[in-house]
């Protein structure tokens, strides 16, 4: 194995052949650098991408702020190489490393992957071939690092089963002490000739901890038309449903961001106000397995930003959550953000800003330190696309919103929307044109053709672990015809901006994220074809695919083009984000009728996770709003659910 000596010169060589040498070097103010020998437990946070997208991703600034606050153990990153600098590492016979002491990943004894999203995953296997480390967790021994990872796709594990050997479920700030005290253990323990632990037995150490799946000591049989027919464990101690790990009070954010070498997608402090989201958007992925709702109070917030602009230089502020304006003090912090960073030219943005709670009060707030365009996502443009998806809000009310933020300086509006709901027809997406049109129109009202308008459309891809997991996906016929009206009726207008997501990218990722566990032999087969990078023109193989999937006779729109039956067992049942498939189910039904649930803020539904997670309340007013501590009846179509499996209850 190289050392860090050997790796530094051969990258002498090598760098300035490739376009952003400064993404391989590292030495970033703010990034740490532990004396290896000093520390017991050495972990690699990966993020497989490239660097300008994951040095910004804010669960790995949290984890690794976490890791490298104890003394026994030391975080070091590492990055998804680009073509030409992962050609030349092969050439050259270099490992990839981590970016902090140039060690060879295989050296750590933990490696965790962030996968938020799953076009990742090719990238995934291909760091790990990278890194020297087989790709398959069956065939690693006790001389290979384990191999953990985390992050909103892995409520789906199944895909990834073969080549994780643990997957973090849920928040990871508690759970990744557990896991390295584990890992430590093990280390001790080795070091002992007379010792009979082995990594088998790490991993099942690992399984026993809340939120954490081991997928060897799990198996799923098959029905005859290919569904699931069970998922069972097959080791003693392990749990039956992994529920997902939630912290019950978010701890400090850090302030020591690490501020890159070169320009990146975010150069900014962000800083997480809230988490969680309580409006129930059937198709939203994050709202649902992120409940409860948790804040940060807003002397926290300021001192957060604060440090973090000090200790960095960024100027720009990011005030994240999943709902930015349902932040229950969101008009007095951001009065309070002007008034401390007076003077300092810092720019404020607000991501996820819902139309029906953005207040005049809060533009004329944002007005002075705004930051680019302002983003609204009403998702849908007719009534009753809106009640099946559970966001329903008047047009009147995004016209007057938008013209109002015209009207307070802004020139440019992102508005997202959604196409590719199997209800959807042709007179809903025509309506999405209209509305832009209308939107344009209002601001040319305003302030003349300085006005501009971004449509940003996306295609719907039914998530596990939500309402609309028993749903198809369109056909990609209907969805190419649905992206040719919008041309037509918004390419006209010069000054409205149209953006649309590939078909096949929309498909790529349904198969992985609804996939069984057969979907693993696909992904391998798709990777050893050359795909990666898989979400970047660059990088699409559409007909790789294609090949793996015919490889190993499975039919694609199998995954994607189907309607689940009510009592199907999914892939993804033995885990759970702690809400009731019974309320998930019941809310499927309610979207067939065009009914709408409001704000659980205003009236909680029993969705599953005040009984599971029983300890979480509201310690103080300043911690802002939680889950109730009630259980009011649902009013609605409970009868029809009845006999449904209950899962996590």
């Amino acid at each position: 194995m190289l050392t860090p000596e050997q790796i530094e010169r051969k990258l002498d060589r090598i760098l300035l052949k490739v376009q952003k040498p400064g993404r391989y070097v590292g030495g970033e103010l703010n990034s740490i650098q532990k004396d290896w020998d000093s520390v017991q437990t050495r972990v690699a946070l990966v993020f497989p991408d490239i660097y300008d997208i994951g040095v910004s991703n804010v669960g790995l600034k949290i984890l690794y702020d976490q890791i490298n606050q104890r003394e026994d153990a030391l975080a070091e990153r590492a990055y998804a190489p680009w073509l030409d600098m992962e050609a030349l590492m092969r050439e050259h016979r270099i490992p990839l490393y981590a970016l902090e002491s140039k060690r060879p990943l295989a050296c750590f004894d933990l490696i965790g992957f962030t996968l938020p999203y799953e076009t990742l995953y090719t990238n995934t296997l291909n760091i790990l071939d990278l890194a020297g480390i087989p790709v398959r967790s069956a065939e690693r021994d006790e001389s290979h690092p384990i191999i953990i990872a985390g992050g909103h796709s892995c409520m789906n594990p199944e895909p990834m089963h073969a080549f994780i050997d643990a997957f973090v479920i849920g928040e990871g700030e508690e759970v990744i002490h557990e896991i390295i005290d584990v890992v430590k253990k093990w280390k001790v323990e080795s070091n002992n000739p007379l010792s009979t632990c082995h990594r088998e037995d790490v991993l099942r150490e690992l399984a026993k901890i809340q939120g954490v799946y081991v997928p060897r000591f799990y198996e799923t049989t098959y029905l005859d038309d290919g569904t699931v027919a069970r998922i069972e464990p097959i080791a003693a101690d392990v749990p039956k449903v992994i529920t997902k790990r939630i912290v019950a009070k978010l701890p400090p954010p850090p302030t020591k961001f690490i501020v890159p070498n070169v320009d990146i997608v975010h150069n900014r402090v962000s800083v997480e106000i809230m988490r969680g989201c309580t409006r129930g958007c059937r198709f939203c992925h994050a709202g649902m397995i992120t409940r409860p709702v948790r804040e940060r109070s807003v002397d926290e917030v300021l001192q957060a930003a604060e440090e973090a602009l000090k200790n960095t230089g960024f100027e720009e502020l990011a005030l994240l959550s999943l709902s930015s304006s349902d932040y229950t003090h969101v008009l007095e912090l951001v009065t309070k953000v002007g008034e401390k960073f007076g003077g300092t030219h810092l720019k404020v943005s607000l991501p996820s800003l819902r139309i029906e709670s953005v207040s005049i009060d809060l533009m004329e707030r944002l007005k002075d330190r705004r930051s680019g365009g302002f983003t609204l996502a009403p998702e849908a443009a007719t009534e009753r696309m809106r009640r099946i998806i559970n966001k329903f809000i008047p047009d009147e009310d995004i016209i007057n919103t938008t013209r109002e933020i015209y009207r307070r300086g802004w020139t440019t509006i992102k508005l997202y929307f959604m196409i590719g709901h199997p209800s959807e027809t042709l007179e809903d997406v025509q309506a999405i044109a209209d509305l832009c049109k209308r939107v344009i129109a209002e601001g040319r009202k305003v302030i003349g053709w300085k006005a501009k308008l971004h449509a940003g459309v996306s295609t719907f891809v039914p998530k596990s672990q939500t309402p609309f997991q028993w749903v198809s996906c369109d056909t990609p016929e209907q969805i190419r015809a649905k992206q040719e009206l919008l041309k037509r009726e918004l390419y006209r207008d010069k000054n409205i901006k149209l953006s649309l997501t590939d078909a096949e990218d929309s498909f790529l990722e349904a198969w992985l994220s609804r996939g069984d566990r057969r979907m693993a032999e696909v992904i391998y087969s798709a990777w050893k074809k050359g795909s990666k990078f898989d979400a970047w023109q660059e990088g699409k193989k559409y007909d790789a695919w294609m090949e793996a999937f015919a490889e190993h006779g499975l039919d694609p729109l199998f995954y994607t083009h189907r309607q689940r039956r009510t009592d199907e067992v999914f892939p993804w049942e033995h885990i759970t984000a702690a809400v009731r498939k019974n309320f998930l189910f019941q809310d499927f039904r309610m979207s067939l009728e065009g009914e709408i649930r409001v704000d659980c803020r205003l009236n909680c539904y029993a969705c599953g996770i005040l009984p599971t997670f029983a300890g979480l309340r509201r310690e103080n007013p300043g911690e802002g709003w939680k889950c109730p501590d009630v259980k009011s009846p649902v009013n609605n179509k409970q009868s029809a659910v009845t006999s449904l499996p209950l899962v996590g209850d």
